[in-house]
């Protein structure tokens, strides 16, 4: 082959290679994030939803407020609904976390509970009723409706309003199991609360009817009575309800506030309760009346 043979062929050959060059685009770049505008996090996008107790939503409320001060684009739905329903949500998977204001059952134990406080169930009376002390066997018959009149205990003469919470509350779940007002009967749990007791809906209306009727008893959360002066919290077997007697066990009538999911929490649902368990969780627990988890 003599040179310009060859020369021709290498021409060729380069040419080829440009237009094949020429066809082909360059990779698209990814637009540009405009100055000063940063992409949002996974976190920040993220949201949860809680629900249960009446007794645990106004401190967790608060300890909502306090983290979304520190994070202000997380998004927690809490509502009420009471124990039974926090316990039953999280177990089906319809909620991030239920709110229990009992220790769980057996049946129950499935559950990844995180106990974030722990509250005395106070035995509230009217302010005019002489009555300083009650026995949990007292308290059983008032509420069972054997102990009609408060001349019976010792006090005044006058007949004992009952007063309890609706069926599914954490407050009246811990209450008659700690009281013994919750038998079993033909393998089965049986609530032997008096048909006759005036049922509330809330802590607070309980607490109402309590200061609207020298007569009235019922029960409330410790850290909800703590500082009210229009109930008045009475002894339990010569035990007053205070945090020092709650650690310590000797007023018998206290019960966990409870975080629970499903499986193990991740994203916001584990950063919310790692909080909550935090230092600083703990002190807004305590600021509210209520007991450290951890003493």
């Amino acid at each position: 082959m003599n040179f310009k043979k060859v020369l021709a062929l290498v021409c060729a050959m380069i040419l080829l290679v440009g237009v094949f060059a020429g066809c082909s685009k360059p990779a698209e770049e990814a637009p540009a994030q405009p100055a000063g505008q940063e992409q949002p996090t996974e976190a920040a996008k993220e949201s949860i939803t809680i629900n249960g107790s009446t007794s645990v939503q106004p401190l967790a409320e608060e300890l909502a407020k306090a983290y979304k001060a520190k994070n202000p684009n997380a998004t927690i739905d809490i509502q009420a609904g009471g124990s039974g329903v926090g316990i039953k949500s999280a177990m089906d998977g319809v909620v991030d976390i239920g709110m229990s204001s009992r220790a769980l059952k057996t049946e129950e134990k499935s559950l990844k509970e995180f106990k974030i406080a722990v509250d005395g169930i106070a035995v509230i009376v009217n302010p005019a009723n002489g009555i300083e002390n009650l026995t949990m066997e007292q308290i059983k018959k008032i509420y069972m409706g054997e102990i009609t009149d408060w001349k019976e205990v010792g006090g005044k003469a006058g007949k004992i309003t009952v007063v309890t919470r609706e069926e599914g509350s954490g407050t009246r779940g811990a209450f008659i199991e700690l009281t013994k007002l919750e038998v079993t009967e033909n393998d089965k749990k049986v609530d032997k609360t008096t048909a006759s007791a005036i049922t509330q809906g809330s802590t607070g209306a309980v607490m109402t009817t309590v200061a609207g009727d020298p007569n009235a008893i019922g029960y409330a959360s410790y850290g909800s009575a703590k500082a009210k002066t229009e109930v008045k919290m009475i002894s339990v077997e010569g035990n007053a309800c205070t945090e020092e007697n709650i650690y310590a066990g000797t007023y018998k009538i206290s019960r966990p506030f409870l975080m629970l999911t499903k499986v193990d929490p991740t994203g916001l649902g584990k950063d919310f309760l790692d909080f909550i368990l935090s230092a600083e969780g703990q002190d807004i627990v305590a600021s509210h009346n209520y007991l450290k988890a951890v003493k």
